[in-house]
C-alpha cells in the first residue's frame, strides 16, 4: 500500500531543492580515487559551511573572554591615533603603539608589551589585536589579571563548576594570551607565583603573548619583568599619551562653558 503523502513529497522536494549537492542532508560521501562515492564515510557538504562558520566564530568569541559589548567595539579602524590635542611626541607614540599592534594582529609572533598611563589606549590596541584574529577565525584567550586571579581563587570552593586545573591550563596554554591590567593584581605570593607560572610557561614555549600593564616594569616582580624585557622575544612600548577618558571629559565640559558664556 501506497503511503507516501503530499506533506512528505513537498517536504522532499524542499530539501532537494535546499542543496543540489547533498538534497538537503547535510553530508555527503567523499569520492575515492577512481570519482567513485566512499559509501563508508560521510563529510559535511559545503553548503553547511556558513553555518559551521557561525558556530565555530561563536564558540571562538566565548573561549575568548571577549564577550562584554564594549570590549568588541574595540577594534583597530576605532582607535584614535590622533588622540584629544597631544603634543607631536604623543601623537607620534601612539601612532606607533597602533602600528606594532597591526602588526601584531598580522603575525602574531613572540611579545608584545604596552606600558602606559591608565586611558592611554592600550587595552584597545590589546582588545583590537584579539578582534582581528577572532575575525580571521583563529583562537585567542583575552582575560584581565585581577579577574583572572579572582576566577583561579574561586575554583576552590565547592560550588565551582570547574577545576583549578582546567582554568589555568585553558590560560597558559591559549595559543595566544592577552593579559590585560597585569600589575593592578593584589601583589600577594600566592599572585605572584601563579603569574609568574603562566608567563615562564609561555617565555619558555616562545607561546604568543601580549601584556598591557601601567606600571613601569622595573616595579614588578623582577623574575616576571625579565621575561617581559626580554629583547630577544619581547617588544616593549611605552605610550607617551594622556589619559583618553579624563582628557576628553575636560574637553567636552570646556567646550560646555564656552558655549555657555556664548549664549
Amino acid at each position: 500500500m501506497d503511503t507516501w503523502s503530499g506533506a512528505e513529497e513537498a517536504e522532499e522536494a524542499s530539501a532537494i531543492s535546499a542543496c543540489p549537492i547533498c538534497k538537503g542532508a547535510g553530508f555527503v560521501h567523499p569520492l575515492l580515487s577512481p570519482g567513485k562515492p566512499d559509501y563508508s564515510q560521510t563529510v559535511p557538504c559545503s553548503c553547511t559551511q556558513p553555518e559551521r562558520k557561525k558556530e565555530r566564530q561563536s564558540r571562538l568569541r566565548k573561549y575568548s573572554g571577549l564577550e562584554a559589548r564594549l570590549l568588541q567595539s574595540m577594534t583597530l579602524d576605532s582607535f584614535d591615533r590622533e588622540g584629544h590635542n597631544p603634543l607631536p611626541e604623543q601623537r607620534e607614540s601612539l601612532k606607533e603603539a597602533f602600528r606594532l599592534a597591526l602588526d601584531f594582529a598580522k603575525s602574531p609572533e613572540n611579545w608584545l608589551v604596552f606600558v602606559g598611563v591608565n586611558g592611554c589606549g592600550k587595552t584597545h590596541l590589546a582588545a583590537a589585536i584579539a578582534n582581528y584574529l577572532l575575525k580571521e577565525g583563529k583562537a585567542v584567550k583575552f582575560v584581565v589579571v585581577p579577574d583572572l586571579l579572582d576566577h583561579l581563587r574561586s575554583t576552590f570552593s565547592p560550588e565551582s563548576t570547574v577545576t583549578y586545573d582546567q582554568v589555568f591550563e585553558e590560560v597558559k596554554n591559549a595559543p595566544l594570551l592577552i593579559l590585560d591590567d597585569l600589575g593592578k593584581q593584589s601583589t600577594t605570593p600566592w599572585a605572584e607565583e601563579k603569574l609568574y607560572q603562566i608567563i615562564n610557561y609561555r617565555y619558555n614555549h616562545q607561546l604568543p603573548t601580549v601584556v598591557t600593564t601601567n606600571c613601569a616594569l622595573d616595579e614588578i616582580d623582577s623574575p616576571v619583568s625579565s621575561r617581559l624585557a626580554d629583547p630577544k622575544i619581547s617588544v616593549v612600548w611605552n605610550i607617551n599619551a594622556p589619559d583618553y577618558r579624563t582628557d576628553a571629559t575636560a574637553s567636552r565640559k570646556k567646550t560646555s562653558r564656552t558655549k555657555r558664556r556664548q549664549n
